[in-house]
């Protein structure tokens, strides 16, 4: 399939799919819709609300590595330590995360550095990427996680119903909230109803927040019970 790097809303690149007409990040700002979907409404609100210095992280579509290397910033800014676990069924070649302009336009003298180290660390391992930071990134299908009471954020961050419905069903979902501790959260840019439905389906408490620039809503999904 014919891929191609764009440049987004806010100034900031991404790669586009031509085949599916699908980008990884938002048309209208790559940068702007991280912030908002996935640190704003997850990031700042897990640690606001669970009073912890140290949180776990899984990424559902570690892609870019854009949500990361936003999150290891905000890890170094907010003294949080962050255990951080991406799973990637298709890794984005280098020649390609080096067209991405990510690093300079964060304006924060570690992001060129500590993005670079992260998509250079070996896979399936556990490295160090700061003090604050550890980074595991797994090449497998969304389908093989079985992680249990594991995680206090998910950033489900996955290619849309559109293109892959497969990743956006009860059976997904079950695993998500399997993998996330009692009141563990997991925020998408997606706000489908069908979505919502079948986080409902296997016990999230699910909220219609408002989305990022170009999008009217998106979704946060709380475990109540422990299993």
């Amino acid at each position: 399939m014919k891929r191609q790097i764009i440049t987004t809303g806010d100034g900031s690149k991404t790669i586009q799919i031509e085949d599916w007409n699908e980008q990884y990040h938002s048309i209208h700002g790559a940068i702007q819709e991280a912030n908002h979907v996935f640190i704003k409404t997850g990031f700042d609100y897990v640690t606001a609300n669970s009073k912890v210095d140290k949180i776990a992280i899984l990424e559902i579509g570690f892609g870019t590595g854009l949500n990361a290397i936003i999150t290891l910033l905000k890890t170094i800014k907010d003294q949080i330590t962050v255990d951080y676990v991406g799973v990637e069924a298709y890794p984005v070649i280098l020649s390609e995360i080096e067209q991405l302009n990510y690093p300079e336009l964060l304006e924060d003298e570690l992001a060129s550095e500590k993005f670079k180290a992260m998509h250079n660390c070996p896979w399936e391992i556990q490295t160090e990427i700061s003090d604050n930071f550890q980074l595991t990134k797994y090449q497998k299908r969304f389908e093989a996680i079985s992680n249990s009471n594991q995680f206090n954020l998910i950033y489900f961050d996955a290619f849309g119903a559109r293109i892959q419905p497969e990743l956006w069903t009860e059976a997904i979902f079950q695993k998500m909230y399997r993998a996330l501790k009692p009141h563990g959260v997991l925020v998408t840019y997606a706000a489908k109803g069908s979505v919502r439905r079948a986080m409902q389906a296997v016990g999230f408490n699910v909220e219609r927040l408002p989305g990022p620039p170009g999008k009217r809503e998106m979704l946060r999904a709380t475990k109540i019970f422990s299993e």
